[in-house]
């Protein structure tokens, strides 16, 4: 079920409680991202996220892009242990120790792909099929594609990106449109 939020426009049940949700969302979830730097930037803030509110990532999303060189994968994966120190004594993001390992060697990960590798692979999995969800509760967390994407990635290297992260970067990056069926953004 839609909400309507402050401006009388109907948006998906989860994007009214802040400003910063519905600003994301109009203008920027469920939009297609087709760049290896983009996708890499999505895939990171929905691996910090596990566990956490979105609103936490999105309120710190400029921290995260000055602390991670804009999402740059080449100045990531040449980080040291005096950048993983840097980075854990930064407040300005969520300082965990495995998401921010697995950042650098995610990183360092799509630096093994060729160039624009990593946007065909995520888009692989696009499904073929994608109903519009009708209320909050027909989104799923998982989906057989987002297993798929999860192994194929880790095969690949990848790490911290299980199928629910795996769905949720399938949602912030256009790969599925779950925007429900009566949201303004549909």
């Amino acid at each position: 079920m839609t909400v309507i939020g402050p401006d009388g426009q109907p948006r998906c049940g989860w994007a009214t409680s802040a400003p910063e949700y519905i600003e994301y969302h109009d203008t920027e979830w469920g939009k297609e991202i087709r760049t290896d730097v983009g996708l890499f930037e999505r895939m990171t803030l929905e691996g910090f996220q596990s566990g956490l509110s979105w609103i936490t990532i999105l309120r710190k999303r400029e921290n995260f892009r000055t602390a991670f060189a804009e999402f740059d994968p080449e100045a990531i994966a040449k980080y040291d242990d005096a950048d993983f120190q840097r980075l854990m004594a930064d407040t300005g993001i969520v300082r965990n120790r495995l998401k921010i390992n697995a950042t650098i060697a995610n990183a360092r990960a799509l630096l093994e792909l060729d160039d624009g590798e990593f946007t065909e692979l995520l888009w692989s999995f696009q499904p073929a099929k994608h109903k519009a969800p009708r209320t909050m509760a027909d989104v799923p967390a998982t989906t057989p594609e987002s297993v798929a994407m999860s192994k194929s990635l880790k095969k690949k290297g990848f790490v911290f990106v299980g199928p629910t992260t795996a769905y949720a970067l399938m949602q912030a990056t256009g790969i599925v449109n779950d925007h429900l069926k009566t949201c303004i953004a549909r």
